[in-house]
Formats: structure tokens, sequence, C-alpha cells
């Protein structure tokens, strides 16, 4: 291995037991495989809960699949692309025959097509890369349904004349785009009688989503409302709204654990639940039938459903 390759590798957390064990293990920490026949490789984007449920997705469904071993690896941020581009190829090193991967970027895609190139078949999971023609199949969500829910449900709330703040994922990633552009379409003929006063990037990070709400309300005192196109930005906008003492909105995508809290609490008034955990399990199980030669559906639709206080319990 390159020093290089080395070095883009300790921005990795690489876990085998449990979920936790990613938190434990650190970066640069060596890869552990369980036992089987078939050994595939399974990347997500980082360390929060959404992907960590994902990951116990897939392990679940190894616990029933004894002739399947499996490497996992995790970046270190929502834009980690070294780091996913080094976990590709010391896996496709490794032997693998086949990998499923939450992409960071179209900037993996070189290494994506090398490992195909090589005999390695490829999901993607949770966003797709459309350009990509070589993948054997994307299982996610439906972003743009999910953007719709949140963009219809607020419609009903918005009057003519409210304000309202878009805290966006990282721009340029499909699902995360789809998040904003399927809002404003479900907003439908509210979305005319109404201000859009600001367009913020987070990279689906908690620390710039309140960065970016403060900025928000700092310009706009009167807001109205907020939509986050990831679940962590939401999280963060929950105190920077609290302390500018405003009564805001806050419509969230994710449906993450402390996100449904929060919709319980009363500080996040809806969010979009995804099942993370679905993702992983199909994702590695539709992987495995790629690399077994069996015939897979190219998009594999996980669903969606919208979490407010009448169901949040």
């Amino acid at each position: 291995m390159s020093k290089q390759r080395l070095a883009a590798g300790t921005a990795l957390i690489l876990a085998v037991a449990t979920v936790a064990a990613v938190l434990s293990a650190g970066a640069g920490a060596r890869p552990v495989r369980t036992q089987g026949t078939v050994k595939l490789g399974f990347i997500t984007k980082f360390p929060v809960d959404f992907y960590f449920t994902l990951v116990g997705g897939a392990k679940g469904w190894q616990k029933s699949h004894k002739s399947v071993s499996v490497t996992y690896a995790q970046g270190k941020s929502a834009t980690d692309d070294a780091g996913e581009i080094a976990a590709i190829q010391d896996m496709v090193a490794s032997g693998v025959k086949g990998i499923a991967i939450t992409p960071t970027s179209p900037a993996v895609i070189p290494a994506l097509t090398k490992a195909v190139k090589a005999g390695v078949k490829v999901v993607l999971m949770d966003n797709d890369l459309p350009t990509w023609k070589l993948k054997s199949a994307v299982v996610s969500t439906n972003n743009l349904k999910g953007g719709t829910l949140a963009g219809k449900w607020l419609a009903a709330k918005l009057k003519a004349g409210n304000t309202l703040g878009i805290l966006e994922g990282v721009p340029g990633v499909p699902a995360l785009d789809d998040r904003v552009n399927g809002m404003l379409s479900g907003l439908g003929a509210t979305k005319s009688k109404i201000k859009i006063v600001s367009k913020l990037e987070t990279d689906c990070d908690q620390t710039k989503g309140a960065q970016a709400a403060q900025t928000m309300l700092t310009a706009n005192p009167s807001l109205t409302a907020i939509y986050s196109a990831c679940g962590p930005p939401a999280l963060g906008a929950i105190q920077s709204i609290k302390n500018a003492g405003a009564k805001v909105i806050l419509v969230g995508f994710d449906g993450l654990t402390d996100e449904v809290i929060a919709v319980k609490a009363g500080t996040e008034a809806a969010t979009v639940a995804q099942h993370p955990a679905k993702i992983g399990s199909l994702g590695i199980a539709t992987l495995d039938k790629a690399v077994l030669g069996k015939k897979v559906s190219k998009n594999v639709d996980t669903g969606t459903s919208l979490i407010t206080p009448a169901n949040a319990k």
C-alpha cells in the first residue's frame, strides 16, 4: 500500500462487530472480516445515527447468511471523498467480489469504475450517481417523493406573505438536491405566495446547520419556517431558534432518533423518515444477488413517511 493511500485510509472508521465498534475503532483501524465464502465490502459516509442504523440493517441480514463475509468502512464526514476512495481501493485489493456504498460525490466514480473493470459488482445505496452507468443497482429512498411530502405538509401550514429558509445538504449530490426540489414542488401554489429568503449549504453537519439557521434568523427575525434537507442540520437549527427566542416551523428530513424526540417535544414540527435499516439490508442483499449472477432491479425504493406530533409516538 502506498503512503498516499495509507494516509487517506486513516480518514476512515472501520467496524465489524457492532455499530458501537465503529465509534471505538477510530480512524485508520484495520478492516476485519467475518468468515464466509463470498467476500463483500460495505462503505458508508460518516458516523451519524442514520448510517449506524444502515450498517445495522446490513449486519442483521448478514447474520442469516453465514456464507458471506463483509468488510465495513465508514468515512469521517459527508464530503470525505478521499476516505471512500481509499476504502474502495483497499477492498478491491483484498479481493472483494462486490461493494455496496453510499457515495459521497461523483469524485468516487473513477475508483468505482476501476473496481468494476476488476470484476467487482457495485450497488449504490442512499443516493445515486446518475451519470455513472456501471452500477448494478441503486437501493435508496425516493428523495423527490420524500421532499414532496414535506412540501405538501408545509403548504398546509404557510400563508400568503410568510417566509421560508432552506438548509441545503451538499449541493450537487442528487439525493439531497431532490429533497429540496421535491419540497418546492410539494408547496404547489403556495410557493408563489410566500418568500424564500435564504438557501444555505450545511454539508449535512449539525454545527453548520446551527450556524446557517442563526444567519437566517439574524437577517430575518420574523422568519416563518425552516426546511432542512438533512437531519443533523435540523437538530442544529433547534438550538439557534431557541437562542433567538423565535417561533419557527421547522421541518427536517431523515427521521433521526433525536429528530423524533424533538417532534415529540415540539421543537421540530415534522421530519421525513427514511428507513435506513431497510436500505442497509436490501443494499447488501441486492449486492449478494448481483455477485452470484442473479437478476436484480436497477432501482429499489425503500420508502418514506412523514413524522408529525400526531404519529411520533
